[in-house]
């Protein structure tokens, strides 16, 4: 074992929080700042000098993208005759709050996440937080190892041994019905609404909020107008804490 990984394990300051993670993720980590900060709610953010907060949601927003770009290969891969819309569902079914909130529990995130008891809800720490810390952790792992690192991370460390793809290929997820069906049961009225496309942006894009009491809670974009209306479903149930 090279010294750096002997140091980091068993004589660092952060010694404990670094066997914990090699524990949950199978590595030792590099830069150990960036999965400390992926584990910190905005509610337990630090300001800096410069007058930024530091929290997880700046990692959040990467590693949703790199979950995303690894789950979209894996499913294209896997169904190779399958269209764009079954592609995107699938994906969705697999990247969804409530799923990565229950794979962070099940990889014992929940005891690594440092948020503000006193300001953060029973709800939204069941709801999102968990989820968001998972994340956080893949744009941790993108930024301290790389991506070819990160994919085989998440392939083999998450999707093979907690995702079955042909189980989730038969269970039906729609968001549309059930933030309707939510909204119908509460007396609420929504609305499925078609925002125009900015500047330079292909007309064949389709951006549609769903729209709760006259307040979006969702935005969905896709090339198809269906499939942009379920993204906008999902991120209002998810809003929502359906």
């Amino acid at each position: 074992m090279p010294i750096l990984r002997l140091y980091k394990l068993y004589l660092s300051p952060e010694k404990e929080f670094v066997k914990k993670l090699k524990n949950i993720l199978g590595f030792v980590p590099g830069n150990v700042t960036l999965y400390k900060m992926a584990f910190r709610h905005r509610s337990a953010a630090k300001v800096l000098k410069n007058g930024t907060r530091s929290s997880n949601e700046r990692l959040e927003f990467l590693g949703d993208a790199v979950l995303g770009s690894v789950i979209a290969e894996l499913l294209f891969k896997h169904y190779p005759y399958k269209e764009e819309g079954f592609l995107t569902e699938m994906r969705s079914k697999i990247v969804n709050r409530a799923n990565l909130n229950q794979l962070a529990k099940k990889m014992g995130f929940d005891k690594l996440i440092e948020f503000d008891q006193r300001s953060v809800s029973i709800q939204t720490k069941h709801n999102s937080m968990l989820g968001d810390a998972f994340e956080a952790i893949i744009g941790a792992v993108y930024m301290d190892k790389g991506y070819n690192f990160t994919k085989d991370f998440l392939l083999r460390r998450i999707v093979k041994p907690h995702i079955d793809i042909h189980t989730l290929e038969l269970t039906e997820t729609n968001f549309k019905s059930k933030l309707i069906e939510w909204c119908q049961r509460h007396g609420k009225d929504v609305l499925f609404e078609l925002a125009a496309n900015g500047e330079g942006e292909s007309a064949k894009l389709f951006t549609i909020s769903a729209v709760v009491e006259g307040e979006k809670v969702g935005t969905g974009r896709d090339y198809n107008k269906k499939n942009a209306e379920k993204l906008a479903a999902e991120k209002a149930c998810e809003t929502l804490a359906i």
